[in-house]
């Protein structure tokens, strides 16, 4: 059984039931770990008395969405990466919010013109490299990942998952198909093992020594500073900031964000809910307990995140991201850069 047929036939009648017997509720799709979205939800339902209702997906979001149609229960997606913000858009599932609260709050930069979906937090997509056996700026660019230097000492998750794929679309944007198809190939030549496992599974690697440096998202270092278990990986690693080497470059950056669905039943609250998201108080807990960097003005990052050094965000738009999608995962096959 698919994984999607799983978490469907699990989730279904839970969801069926909430949507007729809970009518105040917000029911929320996500794709976020339970850990990252808890504190939010509880805080919410504190401050409004509302109960939050979340199933969390591993896949199949947008598709389950468009087969339940208007009798989905969901009211809320809440998920990661605007590639998936957008396939949700694009796929008809969502539908258009604007607000006074929501518009004041999150940067223009930070939602749809439109108001399809807004972006909650954003996170960098940096190497993480062996403070033993990698000096400090020796990865200063994107660009570097593909030099021969590093053969046999790069670890990485699939190239096709959604986090490799935005990097490589804003590669895409900076330098174009070819140039971008010689780095992939690059990246690959220079992988310790095939790509396997999570961002996380890439720095144990490190401290096991099968690799020096990989590429993950910055909220991981939080999260593993957290466990016991996984603090002995996170200790033997650096954070370091690449950019792109053109001119404005910076770190690639993407987003956690939120949309309204098109089927929900719950409009007032999960609105509520949404603007909730946006405010100070829910800034400030993103920034605590998921190690993500808030996009409301004024709200500071927590005092982890900013040790791990200032963050200069690359100058490609979300947009911009969304539309490379397609080509960077052809670049990705092309190259066969799994196998």
């Amino acid at each position: 059984m698919s994984a999607l047929a799983s978490s469907t036939l699990k989730l279904a009648l839970p969801f069926t039931l909430l949507a007729s017997s809970a009518l105040a509720d917000v029911n929320v799709y996500s794709y976020r770990q339970p850990e990252l979205i808890a504190p939010l939800t509880e805080a919410f339902t504190e401050e409004t008395g509302i109960k939050v209702n979340v199933a969390y997906l591993v896949e199949g979001l947008t598709e389950r969405l468009k087969a339940e149609g208007d009798r989905s229960p969901a009211d809320v997606i809440l998920t990661v990466d605007i590639a998936r913000l957008t396939e949700a858009v694009d796929a008809g599932v969502t539908q258009p919010l604007m607000t006074d609260t929501l518009a004041k709050n999150i940067p223009a930069e930070f939602h749809d013109p439109e108001g399809n979906w807004w972006g909650v937090t954003t996170r960098a997509r940096i190497v993480y490299a062996s403070k033993e056996r990698v000096p400090e700026g020796a990865v200063t660019t994107y660009e570097d990942l593909a030099d021969p230097k590093w053969k046999g000492r790069i670890c990485t998750r699939s190239g096709m998952h959604t986090y490799m794929i935005g990097l490589t679309s804003a590669y895409l944007v900076h330098h174009g198909p070819e140039e971008t198809k010689a780095w992939l190939q690059g990246l690959k030549d220079n992988l310790a093992r095939r790509p396997q496992g999570d961002d996380r599974a890439q720095v144990k690697a490190i401290w096991a020594g099968e690799c020096d440096i990989s590429l993950g998202n910055t909220y991981y270092m939080g999260e593993m500073l957290a466990d016991e278990e996984q603090r002995v990986w996170a200790e033997t690693v650096r954070l370091d900031f690449p950019r792109f080497d053109v001119e404005g470059g910076g770190t690639h950056v993407n987003i956690s964000g939120v949309a309204l669905t098109k089927a929900s039943k719950n409009k007032e609250e999960a609105i509520q809910f949404i603007e909730f998201l946006t405010s100070h108080h829910a800034q400030e807990i993103y920034a605590e307990a998921n190690s993500e960097y808030p996009v409301v003005p004024g709200t500071e990052a927590s005092d982890l995140v900013e040790s791990w050094g200032e963050l200069h965000p690359d100058n490609v738009s979300l947009k911009q991201l969304a539309d490379e999608r397609p080509d960077a995962l052809r670049l990705t096959e092309e190259v066969d850069y799994d196998g």
